[in-house]
């Protein structure tokens, strides 16, 4: 007798928890911004909303899986996981919160390297002792991280010891950027001829969603965060005076945090599988292409829009406090290997940063 295989599921319990929260969060956030309810709760349902979205837009792009390449597919996760923080910036630009924006892009850089890459080491490491995270692109990557933050932080330095350059720091932002912009599409074919590690392709699991579907989630959930996400700075400025927030501690802490579910989940859930060099993968592509992307992409837009202009002349702080990541993580990784001793230290890290910030 000829036994009927069930046929697979098009939606797990996963994806309708990040489907059914995210309609309902967006319809609650809807409902505070234009029907009141107080800054509070609507800066809380905005946020979560966006978090949920990035959630969604992230699961869309793994769902199309092997039929763009695994190369492609990590590139597109990075980059169109970053769309919430994309529209967020602009939005704020837009409501002249220049701090914000340049602490949330600082804070989403600090948030992958050491809260996100902390949680994956502490959660792999404790599950599975040792892991290997030693390949020849994680290595890549690392080097690649390493230059675009120096590029990003040569405006500042140039603002600091007051060189001739200093008063032209518009120009120099720009130019900046679109060097920036130049080295990311320079580096992408490499990216999307990339291959995953060993593992990864081993335990990879086919999609789910058809073609069709997987897109026309992925375009909702863009299209939604774009609504969402001004809403969210709507309710941004009236919810950090409630709560005595500053605007520091908003743009490096909040902002970057719900920002980054994508990475937050997809990250964790891959070293607890001990697929510990594709988690790596994904959480280092995140702030890479912020650095390479979305802060120079920002500068630009900010122009073009006729929003109040963001310059790569950050604060004394927030340059240190990055320097100091990227430093850590280049050091961590250096041996090829993470455990849970190295997750709990960059965890550390993160809570002594996120507290210095609270007070502005």
């Amino acid at each position: 007798m000829t036994r009927i295989e069930p046929a697979p599921r098009r939606f797990v319990r996963s994806d309708i928890i990040v489907i059914g929260g995210s309609v309902l969060l967006i319809v609650a956030a809807g409902l505070t911004r234009f029907l009141g309810g107080g800054a509070i709760v609507a800066f809380i349902c905005s946020g979560l909303a966006v978090a949920l979205l990035a959630a969604l837009v992230g699961r869309s792009v793994e769902q199309l899986g092997d039929r763009f390449g695994a190369g492609a597919t990590g590139v597109l996760q990075s980059a169109l996981g970053n769309l919430p923080e994309l529209f967020i910036a602009l939005f704020a630009l837009k409501a002249g919160l220049v701090m914000v924006v340049q602490a949330a892009l600082i804070g989403s850089i600090l948030a992958n390297l050491l809260l996100v890459m902390g949680l994956c080491f502490t959660v792999g490491g404790l599950r599975h002792g040792h892991q290997n995270i030693d390949s020849q692109r994680a290595r890549a990557t690392t080097v690649l991280m390493l230059l675009a933050v120096a590029a990003m932080l040569v405006p500042s330095l140039a603002t600091y010891v007051h060189a001739p350059a200093a008063p032209h720091e518009d120009t120099l932002s720009l130019v900046v950027a679109v060097i920036l912009l130049v080295l990311f599409a320079v580096t992408l074919p490499a990216s999307l001829k990339s291959k995953p590690s060993g593992d990864a392709a081993e335990q990879h699991e086919p999609p789910r969603w058809s073609l069709p579907l997987a897109l026309t989630l992925l375009a909702a959930a863009a299209i939604a965060a774009a609504f969402v996400s001004e809403w969210f700075v709507h309710a941004l400025e009236p919810a950090m005076r409630a709560l005595h927030i500053s605007d520091a501690f908003a743009g490096l802490v909040i902002i970057a945090i719900a920002g980054n579910a994508v990475e937050n989940v997809v990250g964790i859930q891959l070293a607890a599988k001990n697929r510990s060099e594709y988690a790596f993968s994904v959480v280092i592509n995140s702030p890479l292409q912020i650095a390479l992307v979305l802060a120079p992409a920002l500068v630009i837009l900010s122009r073009l829009f006729g929003f109040t202009p963001l310059t790569l002349a950050f604060p004394p702080m927030l340059v240190a406090s990055v320097a100091i990541a990227v430093l850590v993580i280049a050091f961590v990784t250096f041996d090829g290997e993470s455990d849970w001793g190295e997750g709990v230290s960059l965890l550390a890290l993160y809570a002594i940063i996120a507290t210095a910030f609270w007070w502005g």
